[in-house]
């Protein structure tokens, strides 16, 4: 009986393990392996490139988080605030212009990286997705 449960579970773990390693490659700069099937791609930046990306793409950075998330606190230069968990999330988005770059970020990547994607999928394209969302941030936080 205990091998079975262990064997279930290291199957468990190596499949978590694969799938998270396919999800962006190790360099960071590469999009989700879903993008490339669906012929667009967003580009993920470290807390490192980010101020960086705003200032040359002339980004509008977006907090996809949820209102409660972003009251207690917001990257300093966010432009707005889009809760992705929202239902009206779509129609937001179609409301922006898709000739203008966006860096887009969530609590810690998983959120902003889908985001980016629907946002590519929908014709935008220059989005920016940082990895590690707001908790791998290094630079000021402040309160909208």
């Amino acid at each position: 009986m205990k091998t079975i449960l262990f064997s279930i579970l290291a199957a468990a773990g190596v499949f978590a393990t694969v799938s998270c390693a396919s999800s962006t490659e190790a360099n960071g700069e590469s999009a989700t392996a879903e993008s490339a099937q669906t012929g667009g791609s967003y580009t993920n930046i470290t807390a490192g490139n980010f101020q960086k990306t705003v200032n040359e793409q002339e980004a509008i950075v977006i907090d996809v988080r949820t209102p409660m998330e972003t009251a207690e606190g917001v990257i300093e230069g966010c432009d707005m605030m889009i809760d992705f968990t929202s239902s009206n999330f779509g129609t937001e988005i179609a409301k922006l212009d898709k000739s203008k770059a966006y860096v887009i970020y969530c609590r810690s990547g998983g959120r902003s990286a889908s985001a980016s994607q629907y946002m590519i999928d929908n014709g935008f394209k220059k989005v920016y997705n940082l990895e590690g969302g707001i908790t791998g941030w290094t630079g000021n936080v402040v309160k909208p």
